[in-house]
């Protein structure tokens, strides 16, 4: 097969159980330092390569197929494909399960029962239960078997322990009858190993009940992992841990729920609320207050104590509380305004801009890293596009935007250099203006996405494996997103997460058709009009974005940013270029997609911009929110 590197054996050479008992495979697993299976394929490489200098082919290939099947990604969800390239990169990509031949396959078949190691051996065999034809169970239930020996702690899990067991899981599932005991076996283990967990081992009691949920097991132990959850979240609140705790109690208010006990799931319910809450206070209250962040916690806390049942709302006092969380919101939201200073500054260095963002991701846990991503840049101020396009056509020299643009660390200011007063300024619906300002919104994007957007991606990638759960799991929790249309939103931000996105693009352009259409129509705009047989049909995004009531409820910086990404001819047209089969593959790798599938994952990960429409629309979403 096609690997990163090209092949690295002939493929007529036959290895056999000997050649793999005398290559050394054992020494190098044991001098490097287990990282789980990338650690492994690296080991297996260096060694492979010097088998192969030193002329002992057959050694070489033995190792060198040890390395390729440590090399692939493990992707449990899949049943179709359980294992993935490590990489792909332009065009080429590490080998995957297709590329075996029979020949390797046999070789994998013949050395199981030799390989003692709980990590290769799970790997090797599992590797045969997928390729050998005919099939023999044998080699499934010693894959199963390997990977539960694997230990449930924390450090393991994230180095791969995590998409073992669940592989292990999902193997007894198929077999059904044929795995015996096994699947009950591995529940109990995993029971065992949550009700060990402590406060020191970190999130890992959060994964094990996570791992009972996804695949449908611990469910006579419901009250007790309940309870048990609810004395970690207590505990990390104790420290401080907001961010711990509050993901504890919402765990903890699912298994409540699930064991029957709506009120003490309520009662979680409102802990997570009010941890958004303790959060925003703390933002507000640092060296460097963001009173836009603090809004947004705030916002969260609104949505989570609406989500309560009503009569379990009133209990904890939740209509007095909401009334009193939207007065600090909307203190916050003005304040936020005074954010968003000028200042001057002598162009754009954007290595500089690239340092700020990787240091603004790194090192720090999934949710406060995708904070930073998703509010590394604050969106383009109509405003200050508009001045500085009247500037330049003033001047009628055509100066780039990059001289007097600058992004603040954080991504919060786009400072410019103050606009000059001119006489004779421009219309305000002058084309020739619109034109400059879609043109230097362009320019803008292009310095936000190489500076900010990728760079910080890129830590991203390196520092957390992100699942199409997690995004799916974002879109649920997001005001912004309607309902049912969570998946699909999951779905695209996940594909972009991934850098594919080319099915991003599909999967959101349309989407945020609907969502603007959604929530025009909520505030009670017309989005249809009457064609001329008298047939009622839906407006297009083009249509509902001009709009005068779309800058109500959107506000005027995003309403200007989707017109001039989406619609717009002069810019990119995404939405419409989309609908029509316009875009090439290349198109879809282009600033513009990037740009918009961060913009889609801003808008899902902040519920800001509801602020806007404060407590006039709470009645009625009030009465929505309740079936």
């Amino acid at each position: 097969g096609e690997g990163m590197t090209d092949q690295h054996y002939s493929a007529d050479l036959i290895v056999t159980a000997q050649d793999f008992a005398e290559c050394g495979w054992k020494i190098s697993l044991a001098d490097g330092e287990r990282e789980g299976y990338s650690s492994m394929w690296q080991a297996f490489s260096s060694v492979a390569r010097k088998a192969s200098e030193d002329s002992r082919p057959s050694h070489g290939k033995a190792l060198w197929l040890l390395a390729d099947a440590c090399s692939m990604m493990l992707s449990p969800k899949s049943l179709n494909e359980p294992f993935k390239p490590f990489m792909v990169m332009e065009g080429r990509r590490t080998v995957i399960p297709d590329d075996l031949s029979e020949s390797d396959i046999a070789f994998y078949a013949e050395i199981v029962d030799a390989i003692d190691d709980a990590w290769l051996k799970a790997r090797v065999a599992d590797l045969v239960w997928l390729k050998q034809r005919p099939r023999d169970v044998r080699f499934a239930l010693a894959a199963i078997d390997a990977y539960r020996l694997i230990p449930l702690d924390a450090e393991t899990w994230v180095r791969g322990g995590h998409e073992c067991w669940e592989r292990a899981i999902s193997l007894a599932r198929t077999l059904k009858a044929g795995a015996g005991t096994r699947l009950a076996e591995m529940e109990t283990a995993i029971l065992d190993a949550f009700n060990a967990a402590i406060k020191e081992s970190g999130f890992l009691g959060l994964w094990l009940a996570d791992l009972l949920d996804a695949n449908g097991l611990g469910r006579t132990h419901s009250s007790v992992i309940a309870q048990k959850l609810r004395v970690l979240a207590i505990e990390f609140d104790g420290d401080g841990d907001l961010h711990r705790s509050r993901e504890f109690f919402d765990a903890a208010s699912r298994w409540f729920d699930r064991s029957g006990d709506e009120a003490k799931s309520a009662e979680m319910t409102v802990a997570v609320a009010e941890g958004w809450v303790k959060e925003a206070n703390t933002r507000v209250s640092s060296d460097q207050p963001s009173h836009m962040v603090a809004a947004s916690f705030y916002e969260k806390a609104i949505q989570i104590y609406r989500s309560i049942p009503r009569s379990f709302r009133a209990i904890h006092q939740g209509d007095e509380r909401i009334a009193e969380l939207h007065r600090h919101m909307n203190d916050a939201g003005e304040k936020s305004l005074d954010e968003l200073g000028a200042v001057k500054t002598p162009g754009v260095d954007i290595s500089e801009l690239v340092e700020n963002a990787r240091k603004s991701v790194a090192g720090k846990s999934v949710q406060d890293a995708l904070f930073s991503f998703a509010n590394i840049y604050q969106g383009a101020r109509v405003d200050q596009v508009r001045t500085a396009a009247e500037k330049i056509l003033q001047q009628s020299i055509f100066r780039r935007l990059a001289g007097s643009t600058h992004l603040s660390r954080d991504g919060r200011v786009i400072a410019k250099q103050p606009a000059a007063g001119f006489d004779n300024a421009p219309a305000s619906d002058d084309p020739a203006l619109w034109a400059q300002m879609v043109h230097d919104y362009q320019i803008l994007i292009n310095i936000v996405v190489h500076g900010d957007i990728w760079p910080a991606h890129e830590v991203l990638l390196q520092e957390h494996r992100l699942r199409e759960d997690d995004f799916i799991g974002l879109a649920s929790q997001s005001p912004i997103v309607p309902r049912g249309r969570e998946r699909l939103f999951g779905k695209a931000l996940n594909a972009g997460f991934d850098r594919d996105f080319t099915v991003a693009m599909h999967l959101l352009a349309p989407q945020i058709e609907h969502m603007v259409r959604f929530h025009l129509k909520n505030a009670g705009v017309k989005t249809t009009n009457l064609d001329i047989d008298g047939i009622e049909n839906e407006n297009g995004l083009s249509t509902l974005i001009g709009l005068p009531e779309t800058e109500t409820v959107f506000g005027k910086d995003l309403s200007f940013e989707i017109k001039a990404l989406f619609c717009d001819a002069l810019g990119p047209n995404l939405r419409n270029e989309l609908a029509h089969g316009l875009l090439d593959d290349d198109s879809f790798q282009s600033i513009h997609a990037i740009y918009a599938w961060w913009m889609g994952l801003r808008l899902v990960f902040n519920t800001f911009w509801n602020a806007a429409r404060k407590a006039e629309s709470d009645k009625g979403v009030e009465e929505n929110n309740d079936n």
